[in-house]
């Protein structure tokens, strides 16, 4: 520190006199002490702010737990625990205020936060659609369609649940006729389960 008071005091056009001595030494090592603790803590407050604000701007970035390291799974993050879904056991998707249900088809529900839009743009892919304004649907998982006089319309699905849509969302259910059916599942174009009501 004496040489960085003399490199400052020079470069303001003064000088400083270190003179060597006992009372000198310990007088100068008792401010280069509190100098030394005041830089170190001021260094290490700007540095603790920076991680708080990282730690801050994390939240509001795109939620992780559904991207998926592999094209057949997505993460799902429950609390603090992430849980590995094989598209496929997704029976629904609901909105649920702030959060989205997943039903499987084991019969567990997760309760995730995020919102039905970005859940509704990961899963499209697997053939996972909007069949109402709060409702996502498997149709690969879909053993009937009953059809209502009203133009709404309620799933029947493979694991014996049923989730009823809306008219709004009916030509995504009406692609089903055409789909082949996956193994173990009734094919949905047979006449007998299309049911008027």
């Amino acid at each position: 520190m004496v040489w960085v008071r003399k490199l400052a005091l020079w470069l303001a056009g003064s000088a400083y006199d270190f003179r060597f001595s006992l009372a000198t030494v310990l007088y100068e090592f008792r401010k280069d002490a509190v100098a030394v603790v005041l830089i170190a803590g001021t260094l290490w407050l700007i540095e603790s702010r920076r991680e708080l604000r990282k730690a801050a701007v994390a939240p509001s970035a795109p939620p992780a737990p559904q991207r998926s390291s592999s094209p057949d799974l997505i993460w799902l993050r429950d609390g603090t625990s992430r849980i590995r879904v094989v598209p496929r056991d997704i029976i629904w998707v609901a909105s649920a205020g702030n959060y989205i249900e997943y039903s499987l088809a084991d019969g567990t529900q997760h309760l995730i936060r995020g919102t039905l839009a970005a859940a509704e743009s990961e899963l499209a892919r697997f053939a996972i659609v909007r069949v109402h304004r709060t409702r996502l649907a498997n149709l690969d998982r879909v053993r009937g369609v009953d059809l209502k006089a009203s133009g709404d319309f309620e799933l029947a699905f493979d694991n014996g649940q049923t989730l009823g849509g809306s008219r709004r969302y009916r030509p995504a259910v009406a692609s089903l006729g055409s789909r082949a059916a996956p193994v173990g599942i009734a094919p949905v174009d047979r006449p007998e389960i299309y049911k008027q009501s």
